[in-house]
């Protein structure tokens, strides 16, 4: 009856505050089922490093699992669109169900996919296609979802709704590593031979669940409004970017808030855990773990931000979030090595590594064909030291000779021997001692980083929703918001590790996500304009 009314151009209904919640709850219970399918690789990377690209060195097979992990990312903007196009045209409700029966189905065959063992180089392969599927699928999801509940809200509750659909990213990757530690815990140490499928087989039982919810849901009254009064857009894209007036707010957009917000949102969830077992050398169950319980400290508070962005405006609370990731994040990483890995933190202090050599003599750590060889003393020295997890910095030295230099102690040329005795006397541990972690200053730093990310993306949704008309709404915030978190955000973990490796130095990655809120900062503090008062229903 309530379409009815509205198709035939009566007053917007009211929602009751049973139907608001029903709106949130079904549309953020399959976002985050979507999430869940999307980090899933996230959680396993390190795992399908081994299964599936196994014919490299270990640095580059999981930097090649990173890249595989970006190229869901890579592809989002297509989705958006695609399937932003299609929401524009025929409707919020259909688009994003189709989005959900995409990303279960891509989801669900990587957990039946054969290993590189298996079928060889046709393993990667498929795996990226698979993922690329997903990152599809995704790219038509959020601003479907987002839109949908924003256009469902009461005048000045839109940071609050839309708060729910920004936190289901973070319980999607919650949901995923608590899945991943059942997991470990069924099948115990066969999880790296069969264990780690069953996530990604659970996704059937999720997918149909969560079509099952949208199958109930009703198109957004400003959708069924424009429609009826004959002024949707039939062109949706060229709207959106061939007009300078809305490519412009478009830009501003993608530059001041979704650049930045992304690596806030995948520094604090995502490159963290990368940082924690990779270069820390921490167990990947204690490091779940302790990730697992600061993302249930830190879940709400994306709520949080966005109800507070309809007290005081989104603008204040956008720019004070990449305000504290740009001048804190090094000294929160730094302090998390500290209490993370206190051994490797103290030895790098004592007796730092220094790897003196001629910088012709050295190449990058990146093998992508498996075919090079690594065979100067330098190459050898700085592949021996990635594989153990060691920080070392570099020197430039005139001649072929390479010396590595272990606090007090200096070893010419590549000596395997000498430098193992030589770092295990200066006590850096093969891994990190799992007794000597400070726990709760590890879950402190870690809530402190996804409070930032809070900041940035709880008021997002509400922001992008209000600063675009109805008829264009999907397609215009979909595309700046996945350039931004697809490209911005999902190359972080891979660009980051790859700038450790580079250098040795542990920190060096961060300068990546630093640079980047940084820009958005000044971009936002000039260009963005505040939003809270955008009347929406405006076609």
């Amino acid at each position: 009856m309530a379409e009815t009314l509205q198709q035939q151009g009566a007053a917007p209904v009211v929602n009751s505050r049973r139907e608001e919640r029903k709106i949130i709850f079904a549309s953020s219970l399959g976002t985050v089922f979507e999430w869940y399918d999307f980090f899933l690789y996230g959680a396993l990377a390190a795992v399908i490093s081994k299964q599936f690209f196994a014919g490299v060195n270990d640095t580059t097979a999981f930097i090649f699992a990173l890249m595989a992990f970006a190229a869901g990312f890579l592809v989002r903007p297509f989705g958006a669109l695609v399937f932003g196009r299609l929401g524009d045209m025929i409707g919020r409700k259909y688009t994003f169900l189709v989005t959900i029966v995409l990303m279960g189905l891509s989801t669900f065959a990587v957990g039946l996919l054969p290993t590189y063992a298996s079928i060889g180089i046709a393993a990667p392969i498929i795996l990226v296609v698979l993922r690329m599927l997903q990152g599809l699928a995704l790219g038509g999801e959020y601003g479907g979802a987002a839109t949908y509940v924003a256009e469902h809200a009461p005048p000045g509750k839109r940071g609050f709704h839309t708060g729910f659909i920004q936190s289901t990213a973070t319980l999607g990757l919650l949901l995923s590593l608590l899945v991943v530690l059942g997991s470990r815990y069924i099948s115990g140490d066969q999880f790296e031979v069969w264990g780690w499928r069953l996530p990604f087989l659970l996704s059937i039982v999720l997918l149909a669940i969560s079509t099952w919810i949208r199958m109930s849901m009703h198109e957004s009254p400003a959708f069924v409004k424009m429609k009826a009064q004959g002024k949707a857009s039939k062109a949706p894209i060229r709207e959106s970017f061939g007009s300078w007036a809305n490519l412009k707010v478009v830009l501003t957009a993608l530059f001041s808030i979704n650049a930045g917000q992304a690596v806030t949102f995948y520094t604090a969830q995502f490159y963290v855990l990368f940082f924690m077992t990779q270069m820390l050398k921490m167990d990947p169950a204690q490091a779940n773990t302790l990730l697992i319980i600061s993302v249930v400290i830190g879940a709400p508070f994306f709520v949080f931000f966005g109800w507070l962005s309809d007290r005081v405006g989104r603008k204040p609370i956008l720019m004070l979030g990449l305000l504290l990731a740009t001048v804190l994040y090094f000294p929160l990483f730094k302090a998390l090595s500290h209490y993370a890995n206190p051994q490797i933190d103290a030895a790098s202090r004592q007796a730092p590594i220094v790897v003196i050599a001629d910088p012709q003599g050295c190449t990058f750590q990146f093998d992508p064909v498996g075919k090079a060889r690594f065979d100067s003393p330098c190459d050898k020295v700085k592949t021996f030291l990635v594989k153990q997890g060691l920080p070392y910095s570099s020197a430039s030295a005139t001649g072929g000779e390479v010396v590595v230099s272990i606090g007090e102690q200096r070893i010419n040329g590549f000596d395997e021997a000498a430098m193992r005795a030589a770092i295990e006397q200066a006590g850096y541990p093969a891994k990190a001692d799992p007794s000597s972690v400070n726990q709760p200053m590890v879950v402190l730093l870690i809530v402190a980083m996804i409070l930032i990310a809070t900041m940035t993306y709880g008021p997002l949704a509400a922001v992008m929703v209000e600063l675009f008309p109805t008829r264009i709404r999907y397609t215009s915030m979909s595309l700046p918001y996945h350039i931004g978190n697809g490209w911005f955000g999902g190359f972080l973990p891979t660009v980051s590790f790859a700038l450790v490796v580079y250098t040795g130095d542990i920190f060096y990655g961060l300068w990546y996500p630093v640079l980047i809120t940084g820009v958005s900062l000044v971009v936002g503090l000039f260009c963005l304009k505040e939003t809270r008062d955008v009347d929406i229903d405006k076609v």
